[in-house]
C-alpha cells in the first residue's frame, strides 16, 4: 500500500541506531526488520519537514519531548496546505494543548462549512438525507498518549502527520477528499514531560533493556498523570482539568464520527485493539456501535496481520465507563477504538517473549493509525449515518422514558449545583432555568432558584447516564467504576419529574456563572456571620484567618436580628468578630471591605450582627464558642508507597480550589521532618509502612490533627492510634463451589471497584456541620470497620440499605450496613479523623469533599 513508502523515508535510522544496540547491548538479539513490503507508486513531498529535520532524532531513538512536538506541528503545518494547527487549551504548568486539522486543501478552504454541515447530524439529523450523507467528510479525531509515560503513541502522532501531509498519489488524495482528520498529538503535555525527562536523563549512549536499570524505574509519582496526579483518562465525563477541558471543547466543536485513543500496558502483552469484553458494554450503547467497531478491528487485524505482531480484542477492557476517551464517544453518536501497545518504557526492555524495543511500539501504534484512517475511508458513510441515526433515535427513545426532566435545587448548596450545571452544558446538555414553584415528593423547587433538565433532547443518552442510578448489571466485573450518579456526586437537591416539563421551561442557561455571594445587614462594629453553606466558604475561611481574624465556629443554632429581620444561624456558622483581642486584624472598615471582596470570589454569604445577645441560642460571647478556630498548616504524605492519585485529589482541592498551601511531605522523609510546623496531616491512601508510627503518635498527643482516609485508615488502625474492629468477611467460603476456570470471576465479582454508598451523619458533629442527616460516599474500599465503642466517635455510619448506585455484591451488601464510615476522636491533646471512604473522588465529588474540608477547618473543634 502507499501508506508503507513512508517507513522507506523515515526508518532506516531507525533500524540503523537499533542494529548497533542490538549488537553491544544484547548481542542475541538480531535487529527488528520491520518487514513491510514497499511499493514503488507514491512519493513523498520534499517540501515537507521529516520529524528528525525537527526534532533532531529518528523517531523511535530518543523520547520525543513536548516541546518538540508541537515545533514538528508547527513546522509542518507552515510547510502544508493540508495542515493547520491550532491550540484548545492550556496545561496547569503552561504548556499548550495542540491539534491539527488535516485535509484536502479545498476542504480547508471551506472548513467552516464543512464544520457546520457536520453539526446538523447531532442537531437537526432529519433534515439530513443519504444523498447529503454520501457527499459529506467524515471527520475523525486521532488522540495519543493520555498517559503521559505511555509515550510511543504520540511518537506515532508525528509519523501519521508527516504521511498526511507529504504522500503524494490518489490514495491520500482520496483520504482527504472524504475527511477532515483532528491529530491531538499528547492528551497530556506535562505527564509526558515529567516521563519523558526521566527516560532522557537516565540512559547512557548505550541503551539497556535491564528491566531493573534506573531508566525503567521512573520515580513517583510517574509520567502517567497530570500536574496534580491525575488521570485524565478517567476525567472525560466531568471534565475537571483544563486538559479536558479544552479536549471537550475540541470534541463538540466538532463532533467526530470515530475516535482513537492510543495507550500502553505491561511490557509482557501484545496488543489490543476493540471491541472489548461483549457483556461489559454500557446498556445506553446502540448494538450498532459495537457492530461498526469489530468491522473497524478488521483493518486493524489486516494491518497487523501483514507486519506479524501478535494482538487480541474481546477481552480484558470494556466500553462500559462513559469517561474514558474510547468509551465517551459512544455517547455521543461516534464510535470509539481503544488502542494497548505492550510497553517498552525505556528504549529497549528485556521480556518473556524477547527484547522489547520502543521504535517496534511505535510502529504498532503508527501502523494503526494508517489502519484507521483505511477504515474510516471505506466505512465513512456507515459512520455518518450511525451518527445521524444515533440522533434521530433521540426523540424516540425520550419519548419512552418515565422520566421526562429532571430537577435540580439551587439552595441549600448552590455553587454545587451550579457546578453540576457546569458539567451538564460540557456535554451539550440543554439545562433552563425553572419557571414557576413545583414540589416533587416533598422537596419544593422555587422559580428562579432551580435548574430543570428535559430528557426530551439530542443529548438524552448522556444525560441518562450521568443522571441514573444502576444497581443491576449484566457483568459483576469492571474495568473502571461502575457508577458516577452526579447528583448524588454533587450532593444537591434533585428529583425525577415524570410529567411533560413544557410549562416549566424558563430561560436557557447557555453557560454558568457561579454567583450568590453577599453580605447582608451592611457596616458592623461588633460581628459577622458567615454560614457554612457554601463550597468555597473553607477558602473563604482561610483568607480571613490570614488577614489575622481570629474566627470562631458556632455549635448550637442561634437566633437574632439582622438587617431589620429575625434570622436563624445553623450550627457551623463562622463568627467572625471586629474586635481582635489582641488589637491585630483589619480595621472595621477593612474587614467589611474584605469582606465584600470574599463574597465575591467564593459566592459566600456573610450578615452583619449589630449585638451579641441572641433570642434563641447561647450569646455569640457563650464559653462553648471560645475555641478560636486554627489556620490549617496542612502537611500532605506523598512519595513511594502512597497513592498518587489520592494524594493528588487532595492536593487540588486544597491548593487549586481552595487556594491553601499543602506541603507535600514524602513518608521517607518524616523521620527527620520537623512536624511542628504542620497541624494538620494528610494520609490520603496508599502504604505507609516507611513512616515513624511513635513520631507520628507524639506529634498528635502534642495536638495536631491526623486525617486518614480510604485504606490509610488500616494504617492507623494497626498502630493502636484508634481502637476498631474489622467486619468478618470469609471470601474463601464464598469462592469454595466455584472450580478453578471460574475462580478469577468469581473472586472478582466481590471486589468493591466504586459503588456509591449512603452514611447517616450526627448533624451535632462539627464534622457533619454544613451536611445533611445523610450523604452519598463514593466507596472503593473493601475493609468495612464496626463502630467505634468511644462515645460520641461515630460521625457517620453506613445506612441499614446503603447502596445508591453501582455494584455490590450481595455479600457486600450484607456487610456494609451499620458500619463505620467515619470516626473521630481525642488522642492526647489531638485528634484522630477517619474518613473510610474517598471524600475527593476524582475531583468530582464535591458533596463529600466538604466532609474532608471540615476535618480540616474544625478538626481541633471537638
Amino acid at each position: 500500500m502507499a501508506v508503507k513508502c513512508l517507513f522507506k523515508r523515515l526508518l532506516p535510522g531507525i533500524l540503523l541506531g537499533w542494529s548497533l544496540w542490538s549488537s553491544q547491548v544484547v548481542q542475541s538479539q538480531p535487529a527488528f526488520p520491520l518487514p513491510l513490503a514497499l511499493p514503488e507508486s507514491v512519493s513523498y513531498d520534499s517540501a515537507i519537514p521529516k520529524p528528525e529535520e525537527v526534532i533532531g532524532h529518528v523517531v523511535g531513538t530518543r523520547h520525543t519531548a513536548p516541546h518538540q512536538i508541537v515545533a514538528y506541528f508547527q513546522a509542518v503545518a507552515a510547510a502544508s496546505d493540508r495542515v493547520l494547527v491550532e491550540e484548545h487549551g492550556r496545561t496547569y504548568e503552561g504548556r499548550p494543548l495542540i491539534h491539527a486539522i488535516v485535509s484536502a486543501p479545498e476542504n480547508l478552504m471551506r472548513l467552516e462549512e464543512i464544520r457546520r454541515a457536520n453539526l446538523r447530524l447531532s442537531d437537526d439529523p432529519a433534515s439530513v438525507s443519504d444523498a447529503e450523507l454520501a457527499r459529506m467528510p467524515a471527520v475523525a479525531y486521532l488522540g495519543y498518549s493520555i498517559h503521559g509515560n505511555e509515550a510511543s503513541g504520540s511518537e506515532a502522532s508525528l509519523l501519521t502527520l508527516y504521511y498526511l501531509a507529504a504522500a503524494r498519489g490518489p490514495e491520500i488524495d482520496s483520504l482527504l477528499a472524504q475527511a477532515v482528520l483532528i491529530i491531538d498529538p499528547m492528551f497530556n503535555p506535562d505527564g509526558r514531560d515529567r516521563f519523558v525527562d526521566w527516560a532522557n536523563r537516565n540512559r547512557g549512549r548505550v541503551p539497556v533493556a535491564d528491566p531493573q536499570d534506573r531508566e525503567h524505574l521512573e520515580p513517583w509519582p510517574g509520567g502517567r498523570t497530570n500536574h496534580y496526579w491525575f488521570d485524565l483518562n478517567r476525567d472525560w465525563l466531568t471534565g475537571q482539568h483544563p486538559e479536558s477541558q479544552g479536549r471537550l471543547r475540541l470534541f463538540h466543536h466538532w463532533r467526530p464520527q470515530l475516535l482513537t485513543d492510543h495507550h500502553e500496558m505491561g511490557s509482557e502483552s501484545t496488543f489490543f485493539f476493540m471491541p472489548g469484553v461483549p457483556s461489559r458494554t454500557h446498556p445506553l450503547t446502540p448494538a450498532r456501535n459495537q457492530e461498526l467497531t469489530a468491522a473497524i478491528a478488521r483493518y486493524h487485524a489486516e494491518a497487523l496481520n501483514r507486519i506479524g505482531s501478535l494482538y487480541y480484542s474481546e477481552e480484558g477492557y470494556d466500553d462500559f465507563y462513559y469517561g474514558k476517551g474510547s468509551t465517551y464517544p459512544d455517547a455521543n453518536g461516534a464510535v470509539g477504538i481503544l488502542f494497548e501497545q505492550a510497553s517498552s518504557r525505556a528504549l529497549l526492555r528485556e521480556t518473556r517473549d524477547g527484547v522489547l524495543s520502543y521504535a517496534f511500539t511505535i510502529r504498532n501504534q503508527f501502523a494503526t493509525s494508517l489502519s484507521t484512517l483505511r477504515a474510516l475511508r471505506a466505512l465513512r458513510l456507515e459512520l455518518l449515518r450511525y451518527q445521524r441515526d444515533f440522533y434521530r433515535e433521540a426523540e424516540a427513545i425520550a419519548r419512552r422514558l418515565p422520566v421526562k426532566a429532571y430537577l435540580i435545587a439551587l439552595e441549600p448548596g448552590r455553587t454545587r449545583a451550579q457546578m453540576l450545571a457546569e458539567v451538564l452544558r460540557r456535554h451539550r446538555i440543554r439545562v433552563y432555568t425553572l419557571a414557576r414553584d413545583v414540589t416533587v415528593n416533598g422537596k419544593t423547587f422555587r422559580a428562579g432558584q432551580a435548574y430543570v433538565v428535559p430528557t426530551q433532547q439530542p443529548q438524552v443518552r448522556m444525560l441518562q447516564a450521568l443522571m441514573e442510578r444502576r444497581t443491576t448489571f449484566e457483568d459483576s466485573l469492571f474495568y473502571d467504576v461502575s457508577a458516577w450518579t452526579l447528583p448524588l456526586a454533587y450532593d444537591v437537591v434533585w428529583a425525577e419529574w415524570r410529567r411533560d416539563p413544557s410549562e416549566l421551561l424558563g430561560t436557557p442557561v447557555d453557560s454558568v456563572r457561579l454567583d450568590g455571594g453577599e453580605l447582608v445587614g451592611g457596616h458592623s462594629d461588633y460581628a459577622y456571620l458567615m454560614t457554612w453553606d457554601r463550597f468555597y466558604a473553607p477558602a473563604a475561611l482561610y483568607r480571613l484567618q490570614q488577614a489575622g481574624v481570629r474566627a470562631r465556629v458556632l455549635t448550637e443554632a442561634v437566633t437574632l436580628p439582622v438587617a431589620g429581620s429575625r434570622r436563624t444561624f445553623p450550627p457551623g456558622t463562622v463568627l467572625i468578630p471586629v474586635v481582635q483581642r489582641d488589637g491585630k486584624g483589619p480595621a472595621s472598615d477593612s474587614l467589611q471591605a474584605l469582606l465584600r471582596a470574599l463574597a465575591d470570589t467564593y459566592h459566600v454569604r456573610f450578615f452583619a450582627v449589630q449585638t451579641g445577645l441572641t433570642e434563641q441560642g447561647p450569646d455569640l460571647g457563650t464559653r462553648d464558642y471560645g475555641q478560636v478556630l486554627e489556620q490549617p498548616r496542612v502537611a500532605l504524605l506523598t512519595g513511594e508507597g502512597t497513592r498518587a492519585y489520592n494524594a493528588g485529589e487532595v492536593w487540588h482541592l486544597l491548593s487549586e480550589r481552595m487556594q491553601m498551601p499543602v506541603s507535600l511531605l514524602d513518608v521517607d522523609n518524616v523521620v527527620w521532618a520537623d512536624l511542628s510546623r504542620y497541624n494538620r496531616l494528610v494520609l490520603a491512601g496508599g502504604s505507609y509502612s516507611a513512616l515513624p508510627a511513635e513520631k507520628i503518635k507524639n506529634w498528635v498527643r502534642q495536638g495536631g490533627v491526623l486525617i486518614a482516609l480510604t485504606d490509610a485508615v488500616d494504617w492507623v488502625v494497626a498502630q493502636g492510634l484508634v481502637s476498631l474492629k474489622v467486619r468478618p468477611f470469609n471470601l474463601d467460603s464464598l469462592l469454595r463451589p466455584y472450580p478453578y476456570g471460574q475462580l478469577e470471576r468469581a473472586r472478582g465479582a466481590q471486589v468493591i471497584g466504586g459503588a456509591i454508598l449512603e452514611a447517616r451523619l450526627d448533624t451535632t458533629h462539627p464534622l457533619a456541620f454544613g451536611l445533611g442527616a445523610t450523604l452519598p460516599v463514593f466507596r472503593t474500599e473493601e475493609t468495612f470497620y464496626e463502630p467505634s465503642e468511644t462515645p460520641g466517635a461515630n460521625v457517620a455510619t453506613y445506612t441499614e440499605q446503603p447502596l445508591r448506585s453501582g455494584y455490590l455484591s450481595a455479600a457486600r451488601q450484607k456487610q456494609a450496613p451499620g458500619a463505620a464510615a467515619v470516626v473521630a476522636q481525642r488522642y492526647g491533646r489531638g485528634r484522630i479523623i477517619l474518613i473510610m471512604d474517598n471524600p475527593n473522588f476524582r475531583a468530582f465529588w464535591v458533596g463529600s469533599s466538604r466532609l474532608f474540608l471540615n476535618a480540616i477547618c474544625f478538626g481541633d473543634a471537638f
